[in-house]
């Protein structure tokens, strides 16, 4: 890994020549440059931008299927846990309910699932220096434009069943915001062990399908009561960003409140945790790869 370029650009083209740059291997815990991350920004969009269009290149419906996923998924949820276990939906039709959830969900999913493998696929690792946080990050930017267009098939549903949004509404951002940091510390560390470890591409599936149950998709967060395992459930914060999609469009009763702050601080955690985990293993990437 490049950890020091002594760089010459103020010198004469002939000392330039002359001048030696050194490379040399990184030791013990590194921290993370957001100043070379930012210098690499190109690459960044780059690579997120080959992810959207490799992922629906030779497809018949293309986009649409960041559309179709959720639609169908809805559908299942709505007959197996709507109409046939009746599971509550804190009074707001459970299509709306269920989609509300579905929508920052998938893009969670879908993120962890693509990042995780980002630095196993393509064959950059090991050719060319960029920083390596671009790969995970570019493949969770990717999924912005998925979730934009499931957002609006949400907007068109809520309209159908006249499911007004409360003034609420101004918290989206954060909550997109914290799907997002919750994404990247997550697929820091799975892609980072990924290379080591080629087990995390089959053990993923289950984990996030585990993840899914242990998250408000297909019931509401009201059903747990007992306060000890309310205060462990916050522990997952997809718990607050689901919970707080569903309190901002939907206007359910059930506000996050504390559960969004510890959503929050262990989101924020998982990111630092996670980026320096990922610059202590960056440096054996190229060898494992």
């Amino acid at each position: 890994m490049v950890t020091e370029v002594r760089e010459f650009a103020g010198l004469p083209t002939a000392q330039r020549r002359d001048s030696v740059v050194e490379i040399r291997a990184t030791k013990g815990w590194v921290p993370v440059s957001l100043r070379e991350l930012w210098e690499y920004r190109e690459v960044v969009y780059f690579l997120a931008w080959r992810d959207v269009k490799t992922r629906y290149v030779q497809t018949i419906f293309g986009p649409s299927w960041a559309i179709i996923q959720p639609l169908v998924s809805t559908l299942i949820f709505t007959v197996v846990f709507g109409r046939l276990a009746k599971m509550p939906s804190d009074g707001v039709p459970y299509p709306v309910f269920a989609l509300a959830a579905l929508v920052p969900w998938t893009f969670f999913s879908s993120s962890v699932t693509k990042a995780s493998s980002s630095l196993t696929a393509g064959g950059f690792v090991n050719r060319i220096y960029f920083p390596r946080l671009a790969m995970p990050l570019s493949s969770i930017l990717a999924n912005v434009l998925d979730f934009a267009l499931s957002f609006a098939v949400l907007a068109l549903l809520m309209v159908y069943f006249r499911v007004v949004p409360t003034v609420n509404v101004v918290w989206l951002p954060f909550l997109l915001l914290l799907a997002f940091a919750t994404s990247l510390g997550v697929s820091l560390v799975l892609s980072a062990m990924n290379v080591q470890f080629r087990d995390i591409r089959h053990a993923l599936p289950f984990l996030v399908q585990i993840w899914m149950f242990a998250t408000p998709v297909v019931y509401p967060a009201s059903l747990i009561a007992d306060p000890f395992w309310r205060a462990a459930y916050a522990l997952n914060p997809m718990v607050g960003v689901v919970e707080g999609f569903r309190w901002a469009l939907l206007g359910t009763n059930t506000a996050p409140g504390a559960t969004l702050i510890v959503s929050t601080v262990v989101a924020a955690t998982l990111v630092v945790g996670g980026a320096f985990y990922f610059k202590r293993m960056e440096r054996t990437f190229a060898d494992v790869i």
